[in-house]
């Protein structure tokens, strides 16, 4: 790694503002600027300017000075001029964010922001990252806010904040759940766009990001608030300590793709002003090319673009000490000058060649709006992907196909969900194994578990835009009714295909991401996109009837089977007559016990099997489980094998099929009938 080479080389250190000597170095980059000027503001009334200072210009594209005016605490903006034409927006009245300030104040009125001046630090107390192995890892993908708002063990003033999330109620969750690793929605600094506050609506998700470097106040506590941008910060590094100390990842969700200034015409907050020909995709007559239906595209085919993404990386991962990144639409971070995506773009390249985010995990979200945007399995070694195609065909296998079913017949065999149980190598190769998929049943972004086996439609219209936003392909299943209902079969039906959902997802080879809530069956009423929702809609309900505790002892129950049994966890793909390490060798066997044929992959009336796993482990026993999978609501009885060699008994571990898990380890002998419910699941051990 020592001859790795930043984007841009030296010019670009050191941009923002340096503390030194008492005094301070403010560095900003701008190719086309003519003039960059500083200007300092009051400490309280964040109209009065107190002084300003001219930036000289250096030597590529870099704007400097050193004054003494700029200490921990002080609020500035940059005033920046420049030429007229295509491509250029120069305004020398508009006050804009230096896009690499850590921190932010806000004033009386929208986009009324300024920079504030942050000295780095925090007594970490000798705790370090946890570094979960991959193959160890399960993420538990939730919304700051959202996740403690409601919480009762957890004091109001804590609600819905940093501190809140690492409150010893909210690890104790995290703990039982068998979770390793906390996702966050957006919590870099953002904010809701014009259109939603006229509605009276808001960003609730955080997808609009105003600063690459800043933690969103909102999200501190009040105290903290009061207390200034420092205080944020050091309550975002405290979360983060509590957490690692508990032995939890802290992975953020971040939004590189495009910012808060919109399309043109948008808010002018920062890099528009200060160089939006550079910063911003666009045809050369100045529109902009947007592949992120956001209304801008960071231009990630620049120096600057490329090196403001990975110094933000570089800054969350070592100063504030973030395990790891979800990128949102990263697709978009890795088109070229062309526009077009690269897998061997330098940016991407660069993220996985950083020896300072060397033991960082870098998750992409593989697809953006543009031409040529989905590209799931085509990122570069050292990224792992969210695999939608894991996410569909497990959906359809236990919900959209059984709704067929009952009007016809099953659509399709059990070959491919059994390719992603196994997976997915058909999508990530065998170089990047299967830790490279991130396999997810639900996000943030859809219905949620409950509501997938609740609704079969969306039901948006809480978000003012007459049902027209979020997906119309959800692949769900109501189970006979549309929503909420009193019918004890259709009730015990939907539970079923929860768990089935959910032992899917944790029993599967891969990264297993778990939405919060879908652990208690949480509903957002059918709402499939409520981005736009700071309510009780979205907030976690922490009031469970007895159901959702079951729903709760299930997941906990399946966590701790996989971290027990290394054969449901491989780090790599199996080979035939091959020894390979942190693999697991399979066997496939249809319910009568025999080896799957080849037609009955693709047979519709083929949707039984039963998949043996034995792994072969570097530092851990070998381990073999067998997993009876079973896609029609017909119950049938299952022959376990007799042909593996070894196995003289199957000790059963979970079934679907129980209201809640058992604690009961019952025997089978080879051979033995095993009679199994209507779409159901059922895991053993091999001994």
């Amino acid at each position: 790694m020592s001859d790795f080479t930043l984007p841009g080389g030296t010019a670009f250190d050191n941009l923002g503002v340096q503390l030194h000597d008492g005094v301070a170095t403010l560095r900003v980059w701008s190719q086309n600027a003519s003039s960059i000027e500083l200007v300092v503001f009051d400490e309280v009334d964040l109209d009065w300017v107190t002084d300003t200072v001219p930036l000289k210009q250096r030597s590529g594209g870099v704007w400097e000075a050193t004054t003494d005016l700029l200490s921990p605490g002080t609020r500035y903006a940059l005033r920046v001029d420049g030429p007229h034409g295509p491509g250029n927006t120069f305004n020398p009245a508009t006050l804009l964010l230096d896009p690499y300030a850590r921190g932010l104040a806000q004033g009386d009125g929208y986009g009324d922001w300024r920079s504030v001046v942050i000295a780095d630090g925090f007594d970490w107390g000798g705790v370090g990252k946890p570094r979960t192995p991959l193959d160890a890892t399960v993420i538990y993908e939730a919304h700051l806010k959202g996740t403690t708002k409601r919480h009762p063990e957890i004091p109001p003033a804590l609600h819905g904040t940093y501190a809140g999330l690492a409150h010893p109620a909210m690890i104790d969750h995290l703990h039982s759940l068998g979770v390793t690793a906390v996702e966050l929605l957006p919590v870099h600094s953002f904010a809701s766009e014009p259109r939603l506050l006229d509605r009276g609506l808001s960003n609730y998700w955080g997808y609009n990001t105003l600063n690459f470097f800043t933690p969103h106040a909102a999200y501190a506590t009040e105290e903290a608030r009061k207390q200034g941008p420092d205080a944020i910060i050091t309550e975002f590094k405290g979360m983060v300590r509590l957490l690692h100390e508990a032995g939890l990842e802290v992975i953020l969700d971040v939004v590189y793709n495009h910012t808060a200034e919109e399309g043109i015409g948008g808010p002018r907050t920062s890099l528009r002003g200060l160089d939006n020909a550079v910063y911003y995709r666009q045809q050369p007559d100045g529109v902009y090319i947007d592949t992120t239906g956001c209304g801008n595209t960071l231009n990630t085919a620049t120096d600057a673009g490329a090196r403001l993404v990975l110094d933000s990386l570089r800054y969350w991962a070592e100063e504030m000490q973030v395990d790891g990144f979800r990128f949102d639409l990263a697709t978009a971070l890795g088109r070229d000058a062309a526009h077009e995506y690269s897998r061997e773009h330098p940016l991407l390249k660069a993220i996985s060649a950083d020896p300072v985010l060397a033991d960082v995990k870098m998750i992409a979200e593989p697809w953006d709006v543009g031409l040529g945007g989905w590209q799931t399995g085509n990122f570069p070694d050292g990224w792992h992907e969210w695999n939608d195609r894991y996410r569909d065909r497990v959906r359809n296998f236990w919900l959209s196909d059984i709704d067929y079913a009952r009007r016809a017949s099953a659509p399709v065999g059990i070959g491919g969900f059994a390719t992603r149980l196994a997976g997915s190598s058909n999508t990530f190769g065998k170089e990047r194994g299967p830790l490279a998929g991130i396999n997810f049943v639900t996000a943030h972004d859809g219905f949620t578990l409950n509501d997938l086996v609740t609704y079969a439609v969306k039901h948006n219209e809480a978000n003012g835009e007459h049902n027209r936003d979020g997906a119309d392909m959800n692949r769900g299943f109501n189970h006979g009714v549309e929503g909420p209902t009193d019918d004890p079969t259709i009730l015990s039906a939907r539970r079923k295909a929860m768990r089935n959902l959910l032992g899917t997802l944790l029993l599967s080879a891969g990264i297993p991401m778990l939405t919060a809530g879908d652990e208690t069956g949480r509903t957002q009423n059918g709402n499939n996109n409520a981005y736009a929702h700071d309510s009780d809609l979205t907030w976690l309900s922490w009031d469970f009837e007895p159901w959702q505790e079951d729903l709760r002892a299930h997941v906990a129950t399946l966590t701790r089977l996989r971290r027990e049994n290394a054969a449901l966890r491989p780090s790599r793909y199996a080979r035939r007559d091959v020894h390979t390490p942190n693999a697991s060798n399979m066997d496939w066997f249809n319910q009568h016990g025999e080896s799957m044929e080849e037609a009955e992959w693709t047979d519709p009336g083929s949707r039984t099997l039963q998949y043996v796993a034995e792994s072969t482990p570097v530092h851990e026993k070998t381990n073999r489980t067998l997993l009876i999978v079973h896609g029609t609501e017909q119950p049938i009885d299952v022959v376990l094998p007799t042909v593996l060699s070894g196995a003289t008994k199957f000790i059963s571990l979970w079934s679907s099929a129980d209201e809640r898990p058992t604690s009961a380890a019952e025997e089978f002998a080879p051979g033995q009938v095993v009679p199994t419910p209507g779409t159901s699941m059922r895991l053993f051990r091999v001994e």
